[in-house]
């Protein structure tokens, strides 16, 4: 299916650019999030009138996402969780356990927007990871996962 990008897409293309996508893809993920729309004449056409708008949007929210790429690089974030005598968890860290902590010191984080490539944690240690603010701003964090030992 030919669609019209209406914002960037990671590993897809620009703003504005016309692609080919599997239909699935474009009907149950694409379309619906309004990320893009059916490459007709008609869509096309409306596209270069609002074409302007749209990239001071993206704009916008690129620089948003670099300001708060600035402030959360290098930050380090304690998670407390029981855990044995050996450092392995009773339970485990998950990114919404990383979300609450990072939002409770003033952010605005979605877990989505958190890379767990290796899973939940379940030991006691510092972690590094990576939060995808938009498409191209990324922020490095760790967290530092401590362990609470019940007696």
């Amino acid at each position: 299916m030919q669609i019209i990008l209406m914002e960037k897409i990671t590993n897809l293309g620009e703003l504005g650019d016309i692609v080919k996508v599997k239909n699935g893809y474009a009907r149950n993920f694409l379309i619906p999030q309004s990320k893009a729309k059916r490459a007709t004449a008609i869509t096309i056409a409306e596209f270069e009138l609002k074409r302007a708008e749209l990239e001071k949007i993206q704009a916008e929210t690129l620089a948003v996402a670099q300001a708060c790429q600035v402030k959360l690089d290098g930050l380090i974030i304690q998670i407390t969780q029981k855990a044995g005598i050996d450092g392995k968890l009773f339970g485990s860290v998950t990114n919404v356990d990383i979300m609450n902590a990072i939002n409770a010191k003033d952010f605005l984080v979605k877990k989505t927007m958190l890379r767990m490539p290796l899973g939940p944690i379940k030991q006691v240690g510092d972690y590094p990871f990576i939060i995808e603010l938009d498409n191209d701003v990324l922020a490095h964090i760790t967290v530092s996962v401590i362990g609470e030992t019940t007696t």
